[in-house]
């Protein structure tokens, strides 16, 4: 059973990894890319994560070593950094590509730069 629950937790890993890969690749602009990629592989590696953590559960009541209980303690801070850093990340390339002048592909409203114009500058 614990088998299976691994198997099914990589499949949307993979699945969602892939799409992230395909965002790349077909979205117009790089914030379009950034929120697909950002976006599915958080979700993808989180069910990694998900994998591993079955995985050391069902080994760790198996044979009743505590290394297992220490991987999913890892696995889980792991998790929780990715969750943190990815979100941050995409948000500094983000800003910094809205910054250097890089529009959107699309045709839209800009009311960040209307703000910062009202109040004479650029914010830091």
């Amino acid at each position: 059973m614990a088998v299976l629950v691994v198997i099914l937790f990589v499949a949307i890993c993979l699945f969602f990894n892939l799409l992230g890969v395909v965002s790349l690749f077909r979205f117009p602009d790089v914030y379009t890319r950034l929120h697909g990629a950002t976006k599915c592989t958080t979700f993808g590696t989180l069910f990694a994560a998900f994998a591993v953590i079955a995985h050391s559960v069902a080994r760790y009541f198996a044979t009743g070593e505590v290394r297992f209980l220490v991987l999913i303690i890892h696995t889980l801070v792991a998790a929780g950094a990715l969750l943190v850093t990815n979100a941050t990340g995409a948000h500094a390339l983000a800003r910094a590509s809205h910054r250097s002048g890089i529009m959107p592909a699309q045709a839209v409203v800009d009311r960040l730069e209307e703000r910062e114009s009202e109040k004479g500058g650029a914010t830091a």
